[in-house]
C-alpha cells in the first residue's frame, strides 16, 4: 500500500470533491481517497504506481500537485454508510435552490440570481453523478457527463447573450431587496451542504470550521451577488449586477468544461 498527497489549490467545496472522485472511480488500484477540503489536500491510498492517478487528477486542471508518495501500513478504510443519504440530501438542496434562484431571477430580471442558479444547478449535476452513475459502466458514465456538461454550458452561452442585451439596452433596474434575501437564504444553504458533507467524514470532523465555508466559490458568489444588489441600490444602475452575473457564467462555463472531461 502506499499514499500518495496532492494539493489541489481550486478543490473549494465538495463539488470539486465528487469531480474527483468521479474522475478516478474506474481505477481499481485505488483503496481510498481521503479529501481535506479547507487545506485543499487529497490523500490517495492505493497499490501501484501513482502516475496514472496523477494524470486523471490532472486532466481536471484544478491547480493539482503532487507533494509527496510514501508506503502506507493502513488497511482499515471505514465505509461510510450514510454517504449516498448525505448524497441524497445535498443533492435536493441544490436543485431545490436553483428553482427558487432560477424564478426569482427571472422575476427580479436580476442576472445574478440568474447566474448563481446555474451554479446551483452545476453542483446539483455533480451531486447527482454520485448516485445515479453508481454501478453504472463507464460508456454511462461518460454519457451522462456529456449531456449534463453541453445542457450546462449551453445555458450558460444563454446567460452570457442575455447580459450582453441588457448590456447595451435600456432594462428595468433588477429588484436590490430580492436578489439580497434570496441570496442570504442560499448562502446559508450552501453552508448546510457543506457542514453536511464535512459532518460524514469522521466523529473527529463533526464540527464546520467557519473558514471551510468561506473558501468556498458557492459562498463567494452568494456574497458577490449580495454586494452586487447593495452596489444596484446605491448607483441606480444595473451594471453591478450584470457583472456578477458575467462573472458566475465564466466559472459555470468552467464547471462545464470539467464535467465534459469526464465524458472522454
Amino acid at each position: 500500500m502506499k499514499k500518495s498527497l496532492f494539493e489541489i489549490s481550486k478543490m473549494d467545496c465538495p463539488s470539486e470533491e465528487n469531480l474527483i472522485r468521479m474522475k478516478l472511480d474506474g481505477i481499481s488500484d485505488i483503496a481510498e481517497l481521503d479529501f481535506d477540503i479547507p487545506n485543499r489536500k487529497l490523500t490517495v491510498f492505493h497499490y501501484g504506481e501513482v502516475e496514472k492517478i496523477e494524470k486523471s487528477i490532472s486532466d481536471l486542471k484544478l491547480g493539482d500537485r503532487r507533494i509527496s508518495t510514501e508506503k502506507s501500513d493502513r488497511i482499515d478504510f471505514d465505509k461510510k454508510s450514510d454517504q449516498k443519504r448525505l448524497l441524497w440530501v445535498v443533492l435536493a438542496i441544490n436543485f431545490a435552490f436553483f428553482l427558487v434562484e432560477m424564478a426569482t431571477g427571472l422575476i427580479a430580471k436580476s442576472m445574478g440570481l440568474i447566474a448563481d442558479s446555474l451554479d446551483m444547478l452545476a453542483d446539483s449535476f455533480v451531486y447527482g453523478f454520485s448516485l445515479f452513475a453508481v454501478g453504472g459502466t463507464l460508456t454511462r458514465k461518460k454519457r451522462i457527463a456529456k449531456l449534463a456538461g453541453y445542457f450546462q454550458l449551453t445555458l450558460a452561452l444563454i446567460g452570457f447573450i442575455e447580459v450582453l442585451r441588457r448590456f447595451f439596452g435600456a432594462e428595468k433596474l433588477p429588484d436590490f431587496s430580492t436578489m439580497i434575501l434570496v441570496s442570504i437564504l442560499a448562502l446559508i444553504a450552501n453552508g448546510i451542504c457543506l457542514y453536511l458533507l464535512q459532518k460524514s467524514k469522521s466523529k473527529e470532523e463533526a464540527h464546520m470550521k467557519a473558514s471551510m465555508i468561506f473558501t468556498s466559490n458557492d459562498v463567494i458568489i452568494n456574497l458577490g451577488v449580495i454586494v452586487a444588489g447593495l452596489l444596484v441600490h446605491w448607483l441606480d444602475s444595473n451594471k453591478p449586477d450584470l457583472i456578477i452575473g458575467t462573472i458566475v457564467f465564466f466559472l459555470v462555463v468552467q464547471g462545464a468544461f470539467r464535467i465534459l472531461k469526464l465524458g472522454k
